[in-house]
């Protein structure tokens, strides 16, 4: 499969060969007691977002209709599932938003909680959207701070690969994060001068789209606070896919969506 001109089906196959769709390596026990949390409103799986209240039902539910986990309250264990004809409706939404913003030379933001796995995608929607002339943000680096949300060894930093934003630790390291904390002081770093668009996940994405800015983003079956900020109208696009596999694996999705957004 040549990646230069990947059709649908060839990327829905490739999405469930990977992993990225179908039967998922996230397990359906960890997806129950993510949409548990959420429900209790802990603040690790808000992702920013001021949500309504939700009952688990409605969120498994919501889960089921939006990602395509199983809709089976009685099975608690095992595999779960990401429609792959979801992720890619999502993907061509996506591509739309960003060909939109690439018209239009729009400001954006990228930012990922994710950099050790989607960098990569992150780092091919930048360019194509400096290419179309579009201003790439990269508001508040080196700000730091101690995190609430993960113990041990508290300390995050905002730094940039090039224009895509994430946390690195005390080492250096990238980090993982839920946190909203860093979008809220790069928004703030801007002085009232926010982005059209927002590409991003996790608690970057929760942020800004709780700040009202149009925000399209990744998430994977156990992230339930992404799909229900887009269900109340919060997140533009929220993409469904296994966030934390092999890098190589996501240029075929990388290459559809540019192709969409008519930037490959």
């Amino acid at each position: 499969m040549g990646f230069e001109r990947v059709s649908r089906a060839e990327l829905r196959e490739q999405l469930v060969r990977s992993g990225i769709a179908g039967e998922v390596a996230t397990p359906r026990e960890g997806n129950l007691r993510h949409y548990g949390r959420m429900v209790a409103k802990d603040p690790r799986y808000q992702f920013g977002l001021r949500l309504r209240d939700w009952s688990f039902d409605e969120t498994l539910a919501m889960m089921a209709r939006l990602c395509g986990v199983d809709p089976n309250p009685e099975r608690t264990r095992g595999v779960d599932t990401i429609d792959p004809d979801l992720t890619i409706d999502a993907l061509d939404a996506m591509g739309e938003r960003l060909g939109a913003a690439a018209a239009d030379g729009a400001t954006v933001l990228l930012a990922t909680g994710h950099p050790e796995t989607l960098l990569g995608v992150y780092r091919a929607i930048e360019d194509a959207l400096r290419a179309a002339g579009c201003a790439v943000l990269t508001p508040a680096a080196g700000w730091s701070y101690e995190s609430r949300l993960w113990e041990p060894s508290p300390y995050r930093e905002i730094a940039y690969a090039s224009g895509v934003a994430a946390l690195v630790g005390a080492d250096g390291r990238w980090r993982h994060t839920h946190d909203p904390e860093p979008m809220r002081a790069a928004l703030a770093h801007l002085d009232g001068e926010l982005p059209r668009l927002v590409v991003a996940d996790h608690g970057w994405a929760g942020a800004a789209g709780e700040a009202g800015i149009e925000t399209v983003g990744f998430g994977d079956c156990n992230d339930p606070a992404l799909f229900a900020g887009y269900d109340e109208g919060k997140i533009a696009v929220a993409v469904p896919l296994d966030d934390g596999l092999e890098p190589g694996l996501y240029e075929p999705l990388t290459e559809y969506l540019l192709r969409r957004a008519q930037l490959a």
